[in-house]
């Protein structure tokens, strides 16, 4: 059974081959790599040979997943035939399927020739429509008092007589012609 020294010198080792910025990253992710494996490694004899090894292969996945962060693909996603011909005429640096990502403060210049950064152009998922807001709160200012009512009953839960649901019947069938008039 290793200790966590030891786990730390070898990090140590291979924290280097990451960039500056990840190197205590990847030196914490060594050490619990080396640590899980230790954990599982069951009753076979301490060996430091499979702790290298180990630490190899975290900087290697490492690697492979900074290329997928930036660039969207390996060769890992390629058929055998392609990595072929990428080896042959060192194609590597210019992978064929590889997708350059695109930065947001890249900045797009529009027809009037106004600059504006891309991140600004991109729709937001979770921005409040305020013509639909207007127009529903329009629609309220205009809806009987009897229907918000009813409105609310339902959205706190209440059960609804039977006189309610009768006048919410015939206000949905009351909308739902002037909604067919509207697409004919």
């Amino acid at each position: 059974m290793l200790d966590w020294q030891q786990y730390i010198e070898i990090a140590d080792k291979f924290q280097h081959k990451a960039r500056y910025d990840d190197r205590a990253d990847l030196r914490q992710e060594i050490i619990v790599r080396l640590a899980e494996a230790d954990r599982n490694n069951g009753h076979k004899p301490d060996n430091l040979s499979w702790a290298y090894r180990i630490a190899s292969f975290t900087v290697y996945d490492y690697w492979r997943n900074y290329y997928n962060r930036f660039n969207g693909i390996d060769c890992g996603h390629c058929s055998n035939r392609q990595r072929k011909e990428c080896k042959a005429k060192e194609l590597y640096s210019k992978c064929p399927k590889a997708i350059e990502v695109e930065s947001l403060n890249k900045p797009i210049a529009d027809k009037d020739g106004n600059l504006t950064e891309l991140g600004y152009l991109l729709a937001d998922d979770n921005a409040i429509d305020l013509e639909a807001w207007l127009d529903a709160k329009r629609w309220l200012l205009g809806c009987p008092k009897r229907l918000i009512q009813i409105g609310l009953k339902l959205y706190t839960g209440e059960p609804l007589q039977g006189k309610d649901y009768d006048y919410l019947e015939r206000w949905r069938q009351k909308e739902a012609k002037k909604y067919q008039l509207a697409l004919a």
